[in-house]
C-alpha cells in the first residue's frame, strides 16, 4: 500500500510561480509511473502531468506545456510538479496518483488507470 501526500499549495497571483511535491510513505513509489491531475469547482478531474518511474518518458496535458515540469526524485520518494506562468483557469485541487505497475514505459492520462491517489492541495490563482 501507497500513502500519498500532496503539498506546497497556495494563493498567488496570476503570473507567479509554485512548486508542488507529493510523498509517498508505506513503501517507495521509485517503481511506479506517477500522475498530477486537477479538478476545478464543477468540474471533471482532469490529467495534468506524469512521469514514469524513471523520468524517461514524460507527459502533459495541452494546457500546461511549457509551464509546468514534472520530475521526481526516487532518492526522496517525492514528486515535483513545478507550475510557472500561473493563470486564474489553473486554480484547482491538484491530487498526485500512482499507478500500480511496476517499472512501467507508460504514462497513463486516465484517472482508472492510478491506483494510489493522495488528498490533495489547493492552489488558487488570482487575476
Amino acid at each position: 500500500q501507497v500513502q500519498l501526500v500532496e503539498s506546497g499549495g497556495g494563493l498567488l497571483q496570476a503570473g507567479g510561480s509554485l512548486r508542488l511535491s507529493c510523498a509517498a510513505s508505506g513503501r517507495t513509489f521509485s517503481d511506479n509511473t506517477v500522475g498530477w491531475f486537477r479538478q476545478a469547482p464543477g468540474k471533471e478531474r482532469e490529467f495534468v502531468a506524469g512521469i514514469n518511474w524513471n523520468g524517461a518518458n514524460i507527459v502533459y496535458a495541452d494546457s500546461v506545456k511549457g509551464r509546468f515540469t514534472v520530475s521526481r526524485d526516487n532518492a526522496k520518494n517525492t514528486v515535483y510538479l513545478k507550475m510557472n506562468s500561473l493563470k486564474p483557469e489553473d486554480t484547482a485541487v491538484y491530487y498526485c496518483a500512482a499507478d500500480s505497475s511496476l517499472f512501467g514505459a507508460n504514462v497513463g492520462v486516465l484517472l482508472a488507470e492510478y491506483e494510489y491517489w493522495g488528498q490533495g492541495t489547493q492552489v488558487t490563482v488570482s487575476s
